[in-house]
């Protein structure tokens, strides 16, 4: 079974608008809500694609009463005064404005359980996905506290967060790290307007004891780099669309191939279709499975030298 984290769930909400001016009044065509946050946006893709998945979620009651009630596979420990809203704007031109809210804060003792049951279900987790936020107060070692049960259980980890705690997880041997390149710029302090710079700076993670990075890099595809060898994985022309969940869809792609133990070319080809599927969903975490399987025929996966020079 693969298990995501979400310690910081939110309400998802999408507004499909026509154009959106500052200081205007605008009408909404379309409004899209269900629950999320990224572990969870994850464990709807890997549900979808019929694998066993439960998503561990700090949250309230209500939260989880309407994820069950979406479907999902839930481990809820109640340990948030409220779930917070995540606001996407998804203009007609493509154009996509986010307002995330902070959330509430969690308890010392409800993030302690969180832990707790992320390590009982150890035993028959064959994936770990600890990603997104942590609420206000929440200490930034979370996520690599628990990768590294992950690791000492011999479970593949992915580790998809940011700043401070993205910094501490990258220095837990074994972990996997799938930032996108804003986040792995911020780590490294490296800009990185090529493949060759995304190729130094994720070179770097994996010589600190990472082992791989998948750096997203939207359109452009995902650059994997493990202490062996080095990937471009990308799709044959770019999809107009709504791009909220697709970062989770590229996980969710990952995770499954690791703990199927597959190839790298086989789960990054998987990945970029998924990502690429979700681009044409209207909500996070959803990804039609016809135009994932045809959009699987798009990816090419060509290795990379680690010059940063495509053969």
């Amino acid at each position: 079974m693969i298990v995501t984290v979400t310690a910081n769930p939110a309400y998802d909400v999408t507004y499909e608008m026509s154009d959106l001016v500052v200081g205007g009044v605008h009408r909404v065509r379309e409004v899209h809500q269900q629950v999320g946050g990224k572990g969870i946006n994850v464990a709807r893709v890997l549900q979808g694609l019929g694998e066993s998945t439960v998503a561990v979620v700090l949250g309230d009651k209500a939260f989880g009463e309407e994820a069950r009630a979406q479907g999902l596979d839930l481990d809820l420990v109640e340990g948030l005064p409220a779930v917070r809203r995540t606001v996407v704007l998804h203009t007609a031109d493509g154009t996509t404005t986010s307002l995330w809210e902070p959330g509430e804060p969690a308890t010392r003792s409800a993030v302690d359980q969180l832990r707790a049951r992320v390590s009982a279900r150890m035993p028959d987790t064959t994936g770990l996905v600890v990603s997104g936020s942590l609420p206000p107060g929440v200490c930034d070692d979370l996520p690599a506290r628990l990768a590294e049960q992950a690791v000492a259980a011999g479970v593949p980890v992915i580790v998809d967060v940011d700043d401070e705690a993205l910094r501490v997880a990258s220095k837990v041997t074994g972990v996997v790290l799938v930032p996108n390149a804003d986040e792995l710029s911020r780590l490294t302090g490296s800009r990185l307007p090529g493949v060759a710079e995304v190729l130094v700076a994720a070179r770097t993670c994996v010589d600190d004891g990472a082992a791989a990075v998948v750096a997203t890099r939207g359109e452009d595809g995902l650059l994997a780099v493990t202490p062996e060898c080095a990937w471009l994985a990308r799709l044959d022309a770019p999809l107009a669309g709504n791009p909220t969940g697709a970062g989770d869809a590229t996980v969710a792609g990952v995770i499954r191939g690791l703990a199927a133990a597959r190839s790298w070319p086989d789960l990054l080809r998987d990945a970029v279709a998924l990502s690429a599927a979700a681009v044409l969903a209207p909500k996070a975490g959803c990804v039609d499975s016809g135009v994932y399987r045809e959009l699987l025929h798009r990816v090419t996966v060509d290795e990379v030298e680690m010059s940063g020079r495509t053969p």
